[in-house]
């Protein structure tokens, strides 16, 4: 969907309505980020215990930053070592000075705590609300939050990025499925702030309640917090006749607000370069790669105050392309994360690989789960995949045997596959679980 009048709402963004460093050339950018590393750098160093410690380690000193390529010297900032100064040793200001804390959910271990000062949180207020202008939300449009509100940073990020930008915010939280559909249907909301996976929940409750999708009011849709594909983008906007925009942040670094899609190109996020400099690395090794090469993502705050971040791993896949409606670089769509890969016999498997093949049969609906087992010392899959609704019943057999033939030809993995019926599935409330690890259960 190219068409930026939808609806009887023309969606384009006003370019007077820009930060001018949105078109400014690269040069204007690089000397910007330059001159914001190196006050990053010497903050960190001089106010993060961590930081004083991991420079020295690594013999180097902010000093000795005099380009945007010498940052490849200095150490990177992992998850574990945030967990590591548990809950406010990274904060590089009083505790006192710290206005509002969020932390992730700690299922794997800690969480991991982030900090925000007054400044942080207009400065994060202000980049919601220009990636909500570029993806084609308006000043006095109505919002539907159904992002979660509470540590996470989703719900309150784009809450906050709303007021700032005009629009009037309908703070449902996640969950709720029937009720989401009823506020949708009697507010008649412009847009919706949701994971990509909740969505395609409250799809299904659409077609249980008889209520037609695309007749709904609904016009953009942000979706985050998750990997998704351009295959379920086309499931999402041809279901509801609105705009699916991608948007990309992580709580370590502010949370949403890293990058969004412009709604003119649709073509993977801008990175608002003037506050995240970006870097992909081999994954494997930690070495730098060239723009357009596929690694793990890597951001430094150029601007936090309370608690700023170099060279965070995010773990993150994806690469740096560049500007194309903005003169920043763009990110294309996460497409998994380096740990939720899954090496299955030798081979490299991701979850968005087995999406995009589901969602090319029209027998079968875009929800489904990974289940890792061991059996006999190898590592093994099966896919756990609904029908859609109106699925003749005869079609089990054959849908388990064909995508299982398509993802051993596409992919090169043999997997087991089991067709379920409509509903089977448990739908996620925020993030999708794709993968079920059964490998230490027996």
């Amino acid at each position: 969907m190219s068409r930026l009048q939808i609806k009887g709402a023309n969606l384009t963004p006003r370019r007077d309505s820009f930060d001018p460093i949105e078109t400014a050339s690269r040069d204007e950018i690089g000397a910007l980020q330059l001159k914001r590393l190196k006050w990053t750098l010497n903050h960190a160093y001089s106010k993060v215990a961590h930081y004083k410690k991991a420079f020295d380690k690594a013999g180097v000193h902010p000093d000795d930053l005099k380009s945007l390529d010498d940052l490849q010297n200095f150490p990177f900032t992992t998850k574990d070592d945030l967990r590591g100064y548990y809950p406010f040793g990274m904060f590089a200001i009083p505790r006192e000075q710290v206005l509002r804390v969020h932390a992730s959910s700690g299922t794997t271990g800690k969480p991991t705590v982030v900090g925000y000062s007054r400044r942080d949180l207009d400065t994060w207020a202000d980049l919601m609300a220009r990636s909500m202008r570029a993806a084609g939300c308006q000043p006095g449009m109505l919002v539907q939050n159904s992002y979660g509100y509470g540590l996470f940073t989703g719900g309150i990020g784009f809450h906050y990025g709303a007021e700032r930008l005009g629009m009037t915010v309908v703070p449902v939280s996640g969950g709720m499925t029937e009720r989401q559909v009823r506020l949708i249907a009697d507010f008649k909301p412009d847009v919706i702030f949701v994971t990509p996976s909740y969505l395609l929940a409250i799809l299904d409750e659409c077609h249980a309640q008889g209520v037609d999708p695309r007749q709904s009011s609904l016009k953009v849709a942000m979706c985050g917090a998750e990997p998704w594909t351009n295959a379920m983008r086309e499931e999402i906007e041809d279901a509801f006749d609105l705009h699916a925009i991608d948007n990309y942040g992580l709580s370590e670094i502010i949370g949403p607000g890293v990058s969004c899609e412009c709604i003119e190109s649709k073509d993977g996020p801008h990175i608002w370069e003037d506050h995240f400099y970006p870097e992909t690395i081999d994954p494997a090794t930690g070495k730098p790669l060239a723009d357009g090469e596929v690694g793990e993502l890597v951001f430094t705050t150029l601007t936090k105050e309370a608690m700023p971040i170099v060279r965070y791993r995010t773990r993150d896949l994806s690469r740096l392309l560049p500007g194309t409606a903005r003169s920043m670089r763009r990110m294309e769509k996460v497409t998994g994360r380096s740990d939720d890969m899954m090496i299955v016999r030798g081979i490299n498997v991701f979850p968005s690989q087995i999406e995009e093949i589901i969602l090319k049969d029209e027998r079968l609906a875009p929800h489904f789960v990974i289940e890792l087992r061991r059996v006999e010392r190898l590592d093994e899959i099966t896919v756990i995949v609904e029908t859609r609704p109106d699925a003749d019943n005869d079609v089990f057999a054959a849908c388990d045997r064909d995508l299982a033939h398509h993802i051993k030809a596409l992919i090169g993995v043999t997997a087991s596959v089991r067709t379920v019926k409509s509903g089977t599935v448990e739908r996620s409330l925020g993030k999708a679980k794709r993968v079920i690890d059964l490998r230490s259960k027996g």
